[in-house]
């Protein structure tokens, strides 16, 4: 079969290659693939993290080809979108059927492919915080692929969704997706938040933390600036409040099933800002890490001829 392999002679460290097909498991899925989206975390720093000729890839989208022998997960035909933390950039993926959720025909497996990694990664973030029904909550990097699935999970909550941007032109959109205020800065904040759902990290979450309501709550899930968050007195002292470092709960099909029901519903949108084919990935790769696009990369896996 082929599959993005990292290469780290190609461009953006990806080439696409013959390799060995995966053997499945008693309580896995084989699927044939036919839409992947890229993160940022799993295309930077790869020659710390992987080996040359491994097989890439957390989130993607097909079709059951070879059903769980222990009779476990959808049968042969279902449409399914997958998550695991390698192995998705591949013709064929061998899956947990815990990891899995069926997708509706109504639903493109291009718009099913976002949702793996982000998408349960904002919902969980959002679960964690607690009740947020009438309560202001802040999403930073608001205008990446977690942080659009974010603002609109809570303001499916019920909540007052404020959307942080790193400048008003990444904040395209989100107003259309329940952000009820949008800022540039936190300075521009026009009242204090309950929740914060952080994704950058570094000296904007310790601004962030001046802005919370007494007994309000803190997710650190990500760390986009790459910086240390210099917390002084001023964010200690003077209120109580709990940050948590937000890590995702597996297995994720539960929460992927749940998802796959609001996008069916138009409830939530996968914000594709770039698509193409596979063989595109290095190109893909490049503008997402470039931030030449808001929202999420897809790419479309064209079968070998005569493959499934």
């Amino acid at each position: 079969m082929r599959a993005l392999c990292y290469d780290p002679d190609a461009p953006a460290g990806l080439r696409l290659a013959s390799t060995a097909g995966p053997a499945p498991g008693t309580g896995e899925a084989l699927v044939a693939i036919r839409a992947i989206a890229l993160n940022v975390g799993e295309i930077t720093g790869l020659a710390e993290r992987k080996q040359p000729g491994e097989v890439l890839g957390w989130d993607a989208a097909g079709v059951v080809v070879q059903p769980a022998a222990d009779g476990s997960g959808p049968a042969a035909g279902a449409r399914v979108v997958t998550f695991g933390w390698t192995g998705g950039w591949a013709e064929l993926r061998a899956v947990s059927t815990a990891d899995l959720a069926v997708v509706p025909a109504e639903v493109d497996l291009g718009a099913a492919s976002t949702l793996p990694a982000a998408g349960v990664t904002a919902l969980q973030g959002l679960r964690a915080l607690g009740s947020v029904l009438g309560r202001r909550v802040l999403v930073t990097g608001s205008s990446g692929g977690v942080g659009r699935f974010a603002v609109q999970l809570a303001a499916l909550a019920g909540a007052e969704v404020v959307a942080s941007v790193a400048s008003p032109g990444r904040a395209a959109g989100l107003a259309g997706l329940g952000a009820t205020e949008i800022v540039a800065g936190l300075e521009n904040l026009s009242t204090p938040v309950y929740g914060i759902m952080d994704l950058v990290g570094g000296p904007q979450l310790a601004e962030a933390f001046l802005h919370l309501e007494s007994g309000g709550v803190v997710q650190i899930i990500g760390m986009a600036s790459g910086e240390p968050v210099p917390l002084g007195e001023r964010q200690r002292w003077g209120r109580s409040w709990r940050a948590e470092t937000f890590m995702v709960s597996t297995p994720v099909g539960a929460d992927l099933g749940y998802l796959i029901k609001l996008m069916a519903a138009r409830k939530l949108d996968p914000q594709i800002g770039w698509r193409g084919e596979w063989d595109r990935a290095p190109e893909a790769a490049r503008a997402l890490l470039a931030r030449e696009f808001t929202g999420r990369a897809v790419l479309d896996v064209t079968p070998t001829r005569g493959a499934s």
